[in-house]
């Protein structure tokens, strides 16, 4: 692909147990929707498209009516746009409305958003009369590089990030990278911080590509959008073949979450999701540094990367002893101790189970008190 040509439709299939379970259909448009959609055989089943009360003016016009020429019936269930919303509440209130609309096991959802739909949308899949289908039609990069991919779906509960939640995997994730040109700069800075994670722990290829192309990528061309969300995939696909349910190396995709969450947390969710992982990649590769194996000039490259994509490599106004109060909570917890991702080197992570409270209190120090910036 390239910025100069329109770019065919991609297919990247993902694994489970060495056979294929669904497609990642990789565009710039929702034309090859239609055909996509057609192989799952919805003639006869119902559909209800999820989507938020932004997307919904957006998109939900186009989705609905390719749905409404391959279904039995096609409605939609729109909820308030943003974070708090991903809770039980709005669960129960899709479950009514599958029910009042007489959805069966047979019938399908369609996540039409970002991660917070996705999200929300699979869990209902997963827990609607014990399963049915879904289909993650991504709308932001962060969803289109990271959420929409590897079957995690949640809610957050009170205050505490994705705590229910279930692993279960989409029929299709149907990417459409130009509706990232329409993206507030702030949700795209996030998902930019999701996609120099991937980098950072499985690919020095890839954040050196990210480097090189840095201002295609800023400017948002479609050839750059199409090549960076294909490679962010890949890495995503390859790390939840190997581990589609997080009991080993699955955790490294959390590089950046571990004080990533907790920062979220206690910001009361005022920081987009991919700052407060960007931040918390900072932590961590300072982290990495100061235990002699990152180098001291690929921390300030990541830094230099991160701050080029609008993203913070510091926070203020923060209570500390409350981020680590708050990881002490995080699902990440394995028996009581904190795995924390760490490099090696870009492009090489690792699972650490011995970061102390000295070493966060140190990292949190470093991000609230920025040192040589």
């Amino acid at each position: 692909m390239t910025a100069e040509k329109k770019a065919q439709p991609e297919e990247i299939m993902v694994h489970q147990n060495g056979k294929p379970i669904y497609p990642i259909v990789l565009t710039d448009s929702f034309d090859s929707l239609l055909e996509s959609a057609a192989k799952l055989n919805l003639s006869g089943r119902k559909v209800c498209i999820v989507t938020d009360s932004r997307v919904a003016k957006l998109y939900l016009e186009e989705i609905k009516n390719i749905f409404h020429k391959i279904s039995a019936k096609t409605v939609y269930f729109v909820f308030p746009a943003g974070e708090p919303y991903k809770n039980l509440d709005t669960v129960k209130s899709l479950y009514e409305y599958l029910i009042c609309h007489s959805f069966d096991r047979n019938d399908i959802l369609v996540a039409l958003g970002g991660g917070v739909t996705g999200d929300l949308t699979g869990f209902t899949a997963a827990t609607y009369l014990r399963g049915i289908d879904f289909i993650q039609v991504p709308t932001t990069l962060l969803s289109q590089v990271d959420s929409s991919i590897g079957g995690k779906t949640g809610v957050d509960f009170d205050a505490y990030k994705n705590m229910v939640g279930a692993f279960y995997m989409p029929k299709l994730v149907y990417i459409n990278v130009s509706v990232l040109k329409s993206l507030p700069e702030e949700q795209f800075a996030s998902g930019m911080g999701e996609v120099i994670k991937h980098g950072c722990i499985r690919s020095g290829e890839y954040y050196h590509w990210l480097e090189a192309n840095k201002e295609g990528i800023r400017q948002r061309k479609t050839g750059f959008m199409a090549e960076m969300v294909k490679g962010s995939c890949l890495i995503k696909r390859a790390v939840v073949e190997e581990d589609p349910k997080e009991k080993g190396i699955r955790a490294l995709l959390n590089f950046g979450h571990t004080l990533g969450h907790a920062i979220e947390k206690e910001m009361g969710f005022t920081m987009s999701h991919g700052a407060c992982v960007g931040a918390g990649c900072v932590a961590a590769a300072y982290l990495s540094e100061r235990r002699g194996m990152l180098k001291p000039e690929e921390f300030k490259n990541l830094k230099e990367l991160l701050v080029y994509f609008r993203l913070p490599v510091s926070v203020q106004d923060i209570n500390v002893s409350k981020v680590l109060d708050a990881v002490k909570h995080d699902k990440k917890m394995d028996s009581g101790v904190i795995r924390f991702i760490l490099l090696r080197s870009i492009g090489e992570a690792y699972i650490d189970k011995t970061v102390s409270a000295e070493e966060m209190v140190s990292a949190m120090d470093y991000l609230t008190k920025p040192r040589g910036e």
